[in-house]
């Protein structure tokens, strides 16, 4: 296999020229690249039918996407996730970023988590656009103690161009769809620690592979990420026919991503719509960034909602009050019949023990009050 190449230096002309490769991308070639697919996590030398360590998973959809002042656009969230142990310890991570149709990235977050115990250590890095650039703010902590966090500030004839880990995801998609890689395609990237640097794609050509217990033709496309004079982070991206992965791997790592069986293309067989080759990736609405804003605006919406009730309705409170005092002095084998019976006979209460069917503080003929002799 041929080695990477040197670290590209990004001239304003070829900036300028991979920027209007982005913008040529049109709607037809995005709408191919909107699928869910999930890989295994295998061991580097693992045999075919091995267990696997862990899942990799990857997904794209249109969606809207808003932020305060600013008017609703519509654009792809991308979101990737993996689980998996590293040297025995478990590890996960998560992307989540909104790229528009001419491929900008508006916001992405990375988090990543290795489980240490009883020091996990976690990770995040956050990036949102505005119209000065892009602010990127790290993240690290280690156990309980304080989180240290730094932030880069980038202008935006800094970022022409600019494919973060996110839309990178999509670009790899297009460029599997259509079979080539223009050469010298290079654009701004933030790498892990938040600084801008370049990544690089070129076409290692088609090469056969396996895939499950058979073989296939995938097409190979190598991305690379140079982080000035540092040594440069390679993945090799295989590729089906059908756009989808069959393998990832980041050169010199102990695992691999690989996709255990080829999926059997989706056809219509008398009438009977085919199960997807995939199975549906669970969302989860915690680790995305939109839907959660959006559940803690709704649950500050319903909590001053529900508190006007309240203020509006003093008596639940005189009820409650009976209700539970009734309960608690009764004390009845079923609760539930107990209650439907006590408010099927109750009138609205004006004060506390005075309301129609209230239970009264003495003890009830059923308890009879103790001999004090």
């Amino acid at each position: 296999m041929e080695p990477p190449p040197e670290c590209p230096r990004e001239t304003p002309a070829l900036a300028e020229e991979n920027a209007k490769f982005l913008n040529l991308i049109g709607p037809g070639e995005l709408e191919r690249c909107l699928f869910t697919e999930t890989l295994d996590v295998v061991a580097a030398d693992a045999q075919p039918r091995d267990a696997a360590w862990g899942r990799w998973w990857v997904s794209a959809r249109w969606a809207p996407y808003e932020r305060a002042g600013e008017p609703m656009r519509s654009c792809l969230p991308v979101q990737a996730g993996c689980r998996s142990r590293q040297d025995g310890v478990p590890a996960s991570s998560s992307l989540k970023a909104y790229v528009t149709p001419e491929m900008e990235t508006l916001e992405q977050e990375e988090q990543e988590c290795l489980e240490h115990r009883p020091y996990p250590v976690r990770r995040r890095t956050h990036m949102v656009s505005h119209q000065c650039g892009m602010t990127v703010t790290k993240t690290l902590q280690e156990g309980e103690a304080e989180p240290q966090c730094c932030r880069f500030i980038y202008s935006r004839a800094e970022l022409q161009g600019l494919l973060p880990e996110g839309a990178s995801l999509l670009l790899l998609r297009v460029l599997a769809c259509r079979r080539e890689v223009p050469p010298g395609l290079v654009f701004p990237t933030i790498n892990t620690e938040g600084r801008l640097c370049t990544a690089s794609y070129r076409a290692l050509g088609v090469q056969p592979q396996a895939v499950g217990s058979a073989e296939a033709e995938v097409f190979v496309i190598e991305r690379a990420v140079h982080a000035g004079a540092g040594a440069s982070t390679v993945w090799h991206s295989s590729f089906l026919p059908s756009g989808r992965l069959a393998r990832l791997v980041q050169v010199g790592s102990p695992v691999v991503m690989r996709l255990q069986d080829e999926p059997v293309p989706a056809t219509d067989t008398d009438g009977v719509k085919p199960l997807p080759p995939f199975p549906k990736q669970p969302l989860n609405w915690e680790e995305d960034i939109q839907l959660f804003s959006w559940f803690l605006d709704r649950k500050g919406e319903l909590q001053e909602y529900h508190a006007a009730y309240i203020q509006q309705h003093p008596e639940l409170q005189v009820l409650l009050s009976d209700f539970l005092l009734a309960l608690l002095l009764q004390q009845p084998q079923d609760p539930v019949s107990f209650a439907a019976e006590f408010f099927a006979h109750k009138e609205p209460p004006e004060t506390r023990f005075t309301s129609s069917g209230a239970a009264n503080p003495s003890p009830s003929p059923s308890h009879p009050v103790a001999n004090r002799e």
